[in-house]
């Protein structure tokens, strides 16, 4: 074994003579989910230059790496991907700004909205984040989307009403999990049976609701089934 041990020794010495260096220039800066810390961390977007170096001195040019993306907390750098990922911040708002919206579609596919409805549609939206909302802002805004013709009000689920789920929905999905996406559909499915059974614009608004989640049609009808047959 002694010779291994010889090997390794010339080999470190080897590396001491011989290396690369990389040289980071700052490009960019922000906030990011820092998947190191767990949390949101501010970050710099780095490009690099990489150099051989003799003795520890860079002398000729190897070309250029990265960008990456170093947290400023724990200072570990990520691909640029990194950054595709909302902030704990930015999540909430979109999370809170999808049931928002969902509510919205079942209540004005709902045509009357029923009080146990509004107040069943409140109290989901309250607990989303929009602490303040009550039923009579939600009354008053479905009444404006219903005025703001072909906006949202279509027969039974127009273009209008599709784009603002999807719009609202899309971003937000690839972030959840198949438990948050299935929780969404069933706060609309429950503001839908606060005052009786669905009926045929409200699944199909929720039928929409599910496609915009990426769940699969055959999910979609047993989901809405489940909540059915759940006692309010």
């Amino acid at each position: 074994m002694l010779p291994v041990r010889g090997q390794d020794g010339r080999a470190t010495r080897f590396a001491r003579i011989l290396g690369t260096r990389t040289s980071w220039t700052p490009v960019g800066d922000g906030e990011f989910f820092c998947p190191g810390c767990g949390g949101d961390r501010n970050y710099q977007r780095l490009t690099g230059r990489r150099r051989f170096t003799l003795l520890g001195v860079p002398v000729l040019p190897r070309g250029e790496t990265g960008p990456v993306v170093e947290c400023a907390a724990c200072r570990r750098h990520f691909g640029a991907d990194v950054l595709d990922h909302p902030t704990t911040t930015r999540f909430s708002a979109m999370l809170r700004d999808a049931v928002h919206t969902v509510a919205l579609a079942v209540l004005a596919a709902g045509g009357t909205c029923a009080p146990a409805s509004l107040e069943a549609a409140a109290a989901t939206v309250r607990a989303a984040g929009f602490e303040d909302c009550t039923r009579d802002q939600l009354g008053a805004l479905v009444e404006a989307l219903a005025a703001d013709t072909g906006r949202v009000i279509g027969p039974p689920c127009g273009a209008g009403l599709a784009i603002e789920l999807h719009e609202a929905l899309d971003p937000l999905t690839p972030h959840l999990a198949a438990v948050g996406r299935e929780s969404i559909l069933l706060q609309g499915a429950r503001i839908a049976l606060a005052d009786g059974p669905y009926t045929p614009a409200e699944r199909d608004v929720l039928v929409t609701v599910g496609a915009a989640l990426a769940i699969c049609a055959d999910d979609v009808t047993r989901l809405l089934a489940a909540a059915a047959r759940t006692p309010s």
